[in-house]
């Protein structure tokens, strides 16, 4: 008998989490035990059950994906994320890998890909889509010189994963007092937040805050 494989599938569209459902489910054994429409709901449920591998998409509302797999990976180290989403880029990419999640591939490549991908990440491999893997060969034979000049342009990489969740909530139009609801702050302290977080980046205005929040990936376009 086939070892039972639990599956916790996030993304804000109901329609992909169908397709992703009866692609995995149509392998013997294999569960999706909970689903997610956002990454705020993904960290709670897979506090709750956790799976044996969590299929994550980037870009959901209230908690993106990155961000939900690193609160995945401090809740659990033992955690494995795989990333599937329609973005292909180096720095996402690198993004991705150093939050903690080991497996990425795209959206266009789920069909022929994704069952391939979960079994590689739950034996404790990394998978990359292949032209993901190119990507991350590109980029790793030009590290060096991308690795300097990114640490000059990457304010976001001096926010808290705080600064970084209030960020991506103030990006979406949300208040000061709608984001000290959602994340159980006072409503001074979510201003305090904001204002630290506006001083850091350099930004003047809500419009220059969304435009950080799509040039990082923290929100879609």
């Amino acid at each position: 008998m086939m070892e039972p494989v639990r599956l916790l599938v996030a993304d804000d569209h109901e329609i992909v989490r169908r397709g992703l459902r009866s692609l995995l489910e149509a392998q013997p054994g294999w569960q999706v035990s909970a689903e997610a429409s956002d990454g705020r709901e993904a960290v709670e449920k897979a506090k709750e059950m956790k799976p044996d591998v969590t299929v994550l998409d980037i870009s959901m509302p209230s908690l993106n994906g990155l961000e939900a797999a690193r609160q995945m990976i401090k809740n659990d180290a033992r955690a494995k994320i795989l990333i599937l989403t329609m973005h292909e880029s180096d720095p996402l990419i690198r993004e991705v890998l150093d939050a903690g999640a080991r497996g990425y591939v795209l959206k266009s490549d789920a069909s022929r890909d994704l069952v391939t991908a979960v079994n590689a990440v739950r034996s404790n491999k990394t998978f990359f889509t292949a032209k993901v893997a190119q990507i991350v060969l590109d980029g790793y034979l030009e590290k060096k010189p991308k690795k300097v000049e990114a640490k000059k342009d990457e304010p976001h990489s001096r926010l808290t994963p705080r600064q970084r969740e209030i960020v991506q909530l103030l990006a979406e139009g949300k208040s000061s007092k709608e984001v000290a609801v959602e994340l159980g702050l006072s409503v001074k302290t979510a201003e305090t937040h904001r204002a630290n977080i506006m001083r850091r980046l350099d930004c003047h205005s809500v419009s220059e805050l969304v435009r950080y929040a799509v040039r990082n990936n923290i929100i879609e376009a």
